[in-house]
């Protein structure tokens, strides 16, 4: 099925990594496998996980506040420990930790009554299952050839047992079908790929298995086939994935709860990947980590208020448009509606005398400061035969100018035109 349109309107996700690893503070799952800490310890952490304060309503509230669409929660990472009560293995917080019960369900319901969508994250890998380390990748690539040598990945000395992989498989496939069945997610985000070659996924049937329960679920690009959309991490790419996209990004430097990570990025600096996200015809997806007991820090919770009040002054701009202008036609992102007739031009410096814009056919109507409606006048200098002139707009008003990006609405004659040739040669 083509992807669901939700998606590429939505322009901003909230991506929740919340698991067992927020009761110290380490790295999700990765503290164990990289040895920063033994398994002992990294388990241990299951007796401090209480949920004690997590109220998924003001989760959502905040979603809402800062501008998402959807919601991403990390129902079961590396680690294997499941958020819901799962039929499939007991490694859950329902039988294990203090929390003592489902926290997938009420986050769903919750999202759901604000309007928000639903999104689930699930690893195909599972370091703690007794089957995962049973079959070897046949060729990873260099930046992954640990998986043949870690001792959570590969078989003790490459003895490979298919039967167990095939009992690993029906664990897996059976835990993502509770999560199609009872929660029905509107995305399913997939990680741990990296780990096994894509036919040994068995992805084609989990993706039906899926969609009988969700004909409408959508899925990252991390199932392999069966992806949606591409999923770049942690930069906005130079040259934008072909088709839908989404760059995940966290606030600071760190996916889960780690206290001793204070480089927390400023709401400007988040404005600027947003808007040249969507300018490219992304999405982002802001990655936060709650503490183990269900809480935001003040810092997280600062920078999504600021950035969804950014956005909400400036919500023409993002909701429903498209990917702007190329490079080189204007020196920063833009957005175009979902008639062509708009062309939202963001400027992260205070525009000095005037604003050009390059190679656009079309004649402006008009021109405004979006969020004050204050107007602006513009006009064309230059141009020869089929290579239009350049359109000059004036800088706003200081009082006009927005403390993080302004946005000029440029209201044109018709369809965005462009020209895109060399010139005369």
């Amino acid at each position: 099925m083509p992807l669901q349109p939700w998606f590429s309107d939505a322009k901003l996700g909230i991506f929740v990594h919340w698991g067992v690893y927020a009761v110290e503070g380490v790295p999700e799952s990765w503290a164990f496998y990289t040895g920063r800490m033994p398994h002992e310890r990294y388990m241990a952490q299951l007796h401090g996980f209480t949920a004690a304060r997590y109220d998924p309503a003001a989760w959502a509230d905040l979603f809402a506040r800062a501008g998402a669409r959807y919601a991403v929660l990390t129902a079961r990472h590396h680690d294997g420990v499941a958020l819901w009560d799962t039929a499939f293995g007991e490694l859950d917080v329902v039988r294990r930790t203090p929390a003592g019960r489902d926290l997938v369900g009420p986050y769903a319901d919750a999202l759901r009554e604000r309007g928000l969508r639903v999104g689930l994250y699930y690893s195909h890998s599972d370091w703690n299952h007794p089957d995962y380390a049973s079959v070897l990748h046949p060729s990873p690539g260099r930046d992954h050839a640990d998986v043949l040598t870690s001792p959570w990945v590969a078989p003790a000395g490459g003895a490979e047992d298919p039967a167990a992989w095939a009992r690993y498989l029906a664990y897996r496939d059976g835990q993502v079908g509770e999560l199609a069945d009872r929660y029905r997610p509107d995305l399913l985000w997939f990680d741990g790929e990296w780990e096994r070659a894509a036919g040994q996924w068995g992805a084609d049937a989990l993706a039906a298995r899926v969609l009988a329960a969700g004909p409408t679920t959508v899925f990252n690009a991390r199932l392999p086939g069966h992806g949606d959309y591409a999923t770049p991490e942690q930069g906005v790419p130079p040259v934008a994935p072909e088709g839908p996209w989404e760059l995940c990004l966290t606030v600071n430097d760190s996916w889960g709860f780690q206290p001793g990570d204070t480089r927390h990025k400023p709401v400007r600096q988040l404005v600027r990947h947003f808007t040249e996200t969507i300018g490219a015809g992304g999405n982002l997806l802001l990655g936060v980590g709650p503490r183990e007991d269900g809480t935001f820090t003040a810092e997280q919770t600062e920078r999504l208020e600021g950035l969804g009040a950014w956005i909400a002054a400036h919500r023409d701009a993002v909701y429903g448009t498209a990917a702007g202008l190329p490079p080189g036609h204007h020196y920063g992102p833009s957005t175009l509606s979902a008639d062509r007739r708009t062309l939202y031009l963001v400027c992260f410096d205070a525009p000095r005398e005037h604003v050009a814009v390059r190679g656009l056919r079309n004649r402006v109507r008009r021109v405004s400061v979006l969020g004050t409606g204050a107007p602006l006048g513009h006009r064309v200098d230059g141009g020869l035969h089929e290579v239009p002139g350049t359109t000059w707009i004036d800088a706003p008003r200081e009082s006009d100018v927005d403390a993080y990006a302004t946005v000029l609405a440029l209201e044109l004659d018709g369809e965005l035109d462009l020209y895109r040739g060399t010139g005369r040669t």
